[in-house]
């Protein structure tokens, strides 16, 4: 069933376009990522399609009983009512429902009502009515519901009763997102619902959404968080939209393949077009020959000339180097304890980092992850233990809220005035390196986006040349481009990082270590956070081993053990069933992609016109399209 339909929309900000011509359908069910560069007007379409802006032109069209709800960027919940007494306002019709059940109850129960069996008999009738419509609507379950999400959504350490207005900004913005959650609309359109989450409770909301039983339109800079939940991906771009079938890693396939045929057919028609010139006008003058010369030129003229396909639009380019090389040993962390005004957010932190390494510091929110990072850089001093910092370290700090960056400065200045030896040129060329051009640069930076803040705040550090970089969520704020030049430019950063981040991609690709840090203390992983997170694993299943073994009872220790032995390797097997419908499901995505390609070369004139060659394409066709029926059915049976 169509739920929503978006036709010919344009969108203005003053003589401005920022849309043109968005088309886009949305079904029941439908699991929808919106991508695209930071200021391409994502966040415009969402709020244009949930009713908060006006437009141009075009028309949106839904049916009237469909739902929308939606989720601003940072939209913090406000209120004075307690956690629990405002996730209640969701079911009001529930307590409204409740209160009627009682009241028939009462009247059930009253004297004069049973002394009378007509209107005894109505009454039951009534309730009983009620009793099942109130059952069948999920009455009986929503105090339960309640508490999943809460406790989702990294709520259940809280009392309930906590006044939502003493909550911090990340925490009403979790809130908001349960609440929205709570409402299950026929559409959830949620704009980057990841930020403030930690991994666990992406974990969460991750398999919650899979489980959804309403559409989602989601935008998002998680790519993890995307190959999760999306199987469709609409890519705005210079002003317009295009569809694509998969998730995030299907549609980067796609886009790459499809960028690459365009270019061949563009390519091949510039040529034809080149020869067709060429004898025009080396024949149009001729008398013998101009006949055909101007059959030629009818021929060019008929001709539907292809644009240059269009490539990725202009992107940030920058590299981290380092003045001078760090010793071998570069921090030494001894029972380190951290915290606020001598009150202990976590103690007992040992660790130790040397050159080279690239470190995750992970752990759930409230852990003290950035305090530990601040208190490392020495704006918190530690309420007890030691630092030991090695040889000519150097430390480049990076500011998830980039609290730095709020003056009235122009952009210019903001960098020209911490590197005054710097000529104007060089900095205007950095600046140019971070997509500020032109007059960009002349921009007071407290009127900056957080994009654009984000990119600042990195030039600021490339300049630096520091050899031990800490970065406090360097990718939050960054569009899905601007973070991949982040990775390949840490990736080959010749010094040392420590950072924090939620974004799973991200740690996987930098991370040689990661450090999980909790209130009594930090555990190393040597490895990616792939190996982390199996490593993790092992530990709850021999945790689980030990559980077993310490309250089994004494007349059955083996067939306990036995039942646990079973256990781990049902979660073995499922670990690598998993793995496997990841992999065909990538398989059948270039499966499709090389058969459509196959099939556009069948169309082509040169081709069809060529029986040996459409006998080998068809050949190779066929071949495929078996392999993908082979896939198929073995991702169905995965699947199942």
């Amino acid at each position: 069933m169509i739920l929503l339909q978006v036709n010919q929309l344009m969108k203005n900000f003053g003589a401005d376009p920022i849309l043109s011509n968005i088309k886009l359908e949305v079904q029941t069910r439908d699991r929808i990522a919106l991508v695209g560069r930071n200021g391409a007007g994502k966040s415009t379409l969402l709020k244009i399609i949930a009713g908060q802006m006006s437009y141009e032109s075009g028309e949106i069209i839904k049916p009237k009983d469909v739902k929308i709800g939606y989720l601003a960027q940072n939209t913090g919940l406000e209120s004075e009512q307690s956690i629990w007494n405002e996730m209640l306002t969701v079911f009001a019709h529930f307590q409204t429902q409740e209160k009627e059940l009682r009241r028939l109850e009462e009247r059930m129960s009253d004297p004069e009502a049973m002394g009378n069996q007509q209107e005894y008999e109505r009454i039951l009738s009534e309730y009983d009515k009620r009793q099942v419509q109130f059952k069948e609507e999920g009455g009986y379950q929503y105090e339960s519901d309640i508490r999943s999400v809460l406790h989702g959504l990294n709520f259940h350490s809280f009392s309930y009763d906590t006044k939502v207005s003493t909550l911090s900004g990340g925490q009403k913005t979790r809130l908001a997102l349960g609440k929205l959650l709570l409402t299950k609309p026929d559409i959830l359109i949620l704009d980057e619902p990841t930020n403030h989450l930690d991994i666990d409770t992406l974990t969460w909301l991750e398999q919650y959404l899979q489980g959804y039983d309403g559409a989602i339109l989601i935008v998002s800079h998680d790519r993890y968080f995307l190959d999760k939940v999306v199987s469709q991906v609409y890519e705005l771009s210079r002003l317009q939209i295009r569809k694509y079938t998969g998730n995030y890693s299907a549609y980067l396939d796609q886009k790459a393949a499809n960028f690459e045929r365009e270019m061949k057919e563009y390519e091949k028609q510039q040529e034809e077009v080149a020869k067709l010139q060429d004898f025009i006008q080396r024949n149009l003058a001729r008398a013998s020959t101009t006949k055909r010369a101007q059959s030629r030129r009818k021929q060019l003229e008929k001709m539907e000339v292809m644009d240059r396909p269009l490539g990725d639009e202009k992107s940030a380019s920058f590299g981290f180097q380092i003045d001078r090389q760090s010793g071998n040993d570069v921090l030494k962390a001894d029972s380190i304890a951290i915290g606020y005004h001598g009150e202990e957010i976590s103690n007992s932190i040992s660790f130790r980092i040397t050159r080279g390494e690239s470190i995750a510091l992970v752990g759930p929110n409230g852990v003290g992850k950035s305090t530990l990072l601040k208190t490392i850089i020495d704006r918190l001093s530690p309420i007890s233990g030691h630092f030991h910092y090695g040889s000519n370290v150097s430390i480049g700090y990076y500011d998830q809220e980039q609290a730095e960056l709020s003056s009235n400065k122009r952009v210019l200045n903001e960098l020209w005035d911490e590197f005054p030896l710097k000529p104007e040129k060089d900095i205007r060329t950095v600046l140019g390196n971070f997509l500020f051009s032109g007059d960009d640069v002349l921009k007071n930076v407290s009127t900056l986006s957080g994009g654009e803040k984000a990119r600042l705040a990195l030039a600021k550090l490339m300049m630096q040349q520091a050899n031990f970089l800490i970065l406090d969520e360097p990718t939050n704020h960054l569009d899905l481009d601007s973070k991949e030049i982040l990775e390949n430019a840490l990736i080959d950063y010749p010094g040392t990082i420590l950072f924090v981040s939620h974004d799973r991609y991200f740690i996987n690709r930098i991370t040689t270590k990661v450090i999980e840090l909790s209130k009594s203390g930090a555990t190393e992983y040597l490895g990616d956070y792939d190996y982390y997170i199996e490593k993790k694993q092992e530990q709850e299943e021999l945790k689980a081993l030990d559980t077993v073994q310490n309250h089994s009872a004494s007349n059955q220790p083996n067939q306990e053990k036995t039942s646990y032995q079973l256990d781990k390797e049902a979660k073995k097997m499922e670990r690598q069933r998993q793995r496997r419908l990841e992999e065909v499901e990538k398989q059948i995505g270039e499966l499709e992609v090389q058969i459509s390609e196959y099939e556009q070369q069948l169309c082509e004139p040169e081709v069809y016109q060529d029986h040996e060659k459409v006998l080998e394409i068809t050949n190779k066709n066929n071949e495929a399209k078996g392999k993908l029926d082979e896939l198929v059915e073995e991702w169905t049976e995965l699947a199942d």
